[in-house]
C-alpha cells in the first residue's frame, strides 16, 4: 500500500483477508510467495479452526490456553513437524532453532548460561557502541537523500555480532555477510510444493538451488571463524576474547560434562548469524516504520530519549527508564513478530480447548494472527503502544502474546534481542528524525522471517 497520511488513527500495512479458504493452486501460490496471504477472516475472528487444508490436518490455533498446552503444559506431545524441518535443517542445520528430543535439551542445557540476564547485560556497552557507530554513520549522510533503513538495521545488527559474539569478525566483509544472510533467508524462506508434498530430498528443490551461494558462503565463514577461535584457544587459552563464541566451544552440558559436538557448534553459529541479526533488524526496521508513521509517539520517544540517553546512561540505570521505547518495540513485535508462525505436529491424540487432534496433526500457532485476533485484543490492527505501558501490560495473557515464542523452547536470545533493540532504537531518537518518502510502499512479507517486502525507503533528518 502506498502510504500518504501520517495520523495516530492510521492502521498499519496488512494483507487483506479472504472471505473463505483458498483452492488448491491458489493456496499453493500464496504458500509460495507470501503465506500472510493465505489467511482468511475467520482465522482472525475463531478462537480454533480445524480441518484439512493444503498442508494435511491442521489446527489453527489462538485460544490462549490452546497454545499454552502446545508449547507449556504438554509440550512434549508436539514436535517439529516435518515440512519445518525439510525447510530450515538443510541450512540451519541441527541447532537449537532445528533440534528435537536429547539433542536439542543438551544443547539448550549448554547454551543456557550464555544468555543469563548478567551476561546479557554485560553486552549493553558493546551494543552502545555498535550505535554510536551506526549514528557517525550518518552524521556523514547527506540530509534529504532516501536510503534503505533495513539496510542499515541489518548492518547495526551485524555490529552487535561482532562485538559481542564473534569479536574475532565473522569470516567474511559485514557487506558480503549481510547479503548472504539476506539472500539466504528470502530463498529458503520460499514454501516449495515438493516439501509440501514431501518428495525425497534427492529432488531438486528451486529455492535450494538458489539459496546455494549463500549457503556456500556461510559454510565458509563459519569454518574460517571456529578454526581462527580454536587455534587461538590452543595457543593462548587466557588470551582468547571472552565472547559468546569463546563460550560456545567451551560450553558444557551441565548433566553430562560433554561439549557440544563440532556439526552441533556450527549449526548453533550460523543460527545466531542468520537468525538472531535478522529477527532484531527486522524488529527495528518496523519500529523505525511505525514511528515514522506516528508523529506522536515519535515525539514521545524523542523526548525519551533526550531524558534519558546521555552520559554514562547505561552505566545509571538508563535502559529501564525506557519504559515507552520498550512499548513501541513490544508493540512492533505485536503488529509484525518475526516470526509469524508456529507450527508442531502432534505426537499423540490431546484435547485443546476442547477440540480433539490426532497423531500427526499439524498444530498451527500464529503469532501474526494470534496477536491481530479479534477475540484477544482492543482494535487489534491499530498501532497503540500503550498497551504495553505498566499498569496495561499486565493485562495480556501470556499466552496471547508470544512474539519469541513459550514454553521450553521459548528463544534464547529473548533478552539479547529486547536489550538490543532498545538501545539502538533510543540512540538513532536522540540524533535523527526519520521521515518515509510521499510513494514510500510498503508490504509484510514473511519468509523465515517477517520483514518489508522492498525494506524501508527513508529520508533523513538530523535533529
Amino acid at each position: 500500500m502506498t502510504l500518504h497520511a501520517h495520523s495516530d488513527d492510521w492502521l498499519p500495512p496488512a494483507p487483506k483477508p479472504h472471505e473463505g479458504p483458498l483452492g488448491l493452486v491458489a493456496a499453493l501460490r500464496a504458500l509460495r510467495t507470501n503465506p500472510l496471504t493465505t489467511w482468511t477472516r475467520a482465522h482472525y475472528e475463531v478462537p480454533i479452526l480445524y480441518g484439512r487444508s493444503v498442508i494435511g490436518q491442521t489446527a489453527v490455533i489462538n485460544a490462549p490456553v490452546a497454545v499454552r498446552r502446545v508449547l507449556l503444559d504438554n509440550a512434549a506431545n508436539y514436535r517439529k513437524d516435518d515440512l519445518q524441518l525439510r525447510i530450515l535443517a538443510p541450512g540451519l542445520g541441527r541447532g537449537l532453532l532445528t533440534a528435537e528430543g536429547e539433542q536439542w535439551r543438551a544443547q539448550r542445557r549448554a547454551l543456557a548460561p550464555l544468555f543469563t540476564p548478567r551476561m546479557i547485560a554485560g553486552f549493553a556497552p558493546a551494543m552502545a557502541a555498535a550505535a554510536d557507530s551506526l549514528v557517525g554513520r550518518w552524521d556523514r549522510r547527506r540530509e534529504g537523500h532516501p536510503f534503505d533503513a533495513s539496510h542499515e538495521m541489518a548492518r547495526v545488527t551485524l555490529d552487535v555480532l561482532e562485538r559481542t559474539i564473534f569479536s574475532g569478525g565473522l569470516g567474511g566483509a559485514p557487506d558480503e555477510v549481510m547479503e548472504a544472510v539476506t539472500r539466504y533467508f528470502d530463498t529458503i524462506g520460499r514454501i516449495d510444493p515438493f516439501d509440501i508434498f514431501a518428495f525425497p530430498d534427492w529432488v531438486p528443490r528451486l529455492s535450494r538451488l538458489r539459496a546455494r551461494p549463500a549457503l556456500a558462503f556461510f559454510n565458509a565463514a563459519v569454518d574460517r571463524i571456529i578454526a581462527a577461535r580454536r587455534a587461538l584457544l590452543e595457543s593462548r587459552p587466557h588470551g582468547a576474547p571472552q565472547d559468546l563464541l569463546t563460550m560456545l566451544l567451551n560450553a558444557r552440558d551441565p548433566e553430562t560434562g560433554q561439549g557440544l559436538p563440532e556439526d552441533e557448534v556450527r549449526a548453533n553459529i550460523v543460527t545466531f548469524i542468520g537468525a538472531g541479526h535478522e529477527t532484531t533488524a527486522n524488529t527495528l526496521t518496523w519500529a523505525l516504520f511505525l514511528l515514522a508513521m506516528s508523529p506522536h509517539w515519535r515525539e514521545r520517544l524523542e523526548a525519551e530519549a533526550d531524558a534519558v540517553v546521555a552520559g554514562d546512561w547505561l552505566a545509571t540505570g538508563g535502559l529501564d527508564r525506557l519504559v515507552e521505547t520498550k512499548a513501541v518495540i513490544e508493540e512492533a513485535l505485536r503488529l509484525y513478530p518475526p516470526a509469524a508462525t508456529l507450527t508442531r505436529a502432534a505426537i499423540a491424540s490431546d484435547e485443546l480447548a476442547g477440540q480433539r487432534v490426532r497423531p500427526r496433526d499439524m498444530i498451527i500457532i500464529s503469532p501474526w494472527l494470534l496477536h491481530r485476533h479479534k477475540t484477544l485484543w482492543r482494535r487489534p490492527e491499530a498501532f497503540d503502544p500503550t498497551r504495553f505501558l505498566p499498569g496495561r501490560r499486565e493485562e495480556i495473557d501470556r499466552f496471547a502474546y508470544i512474539p519469541f515464542g513459550a514454553g521450553p523452547r521459548i528463544c534464547i536470545g529473548m533478552g539479547f534481542a529486547l536489550q538490543e533493540a532498545m538501545i539502538v532504537l533510543a540512540t538513532i531518537l536522540k540524533r535523527f528524525r526519520l521521515e518515509l518518502p510521499p510513494d514510500a510502499i510498503l508490504e509484510p512479507l514473511q519468509r523465515v522471517t517477517l520483514r518489508p517486502k522492498n525494506g524501508l525507503p527513508v529520508i533523513l533528518r538530523r535533529r
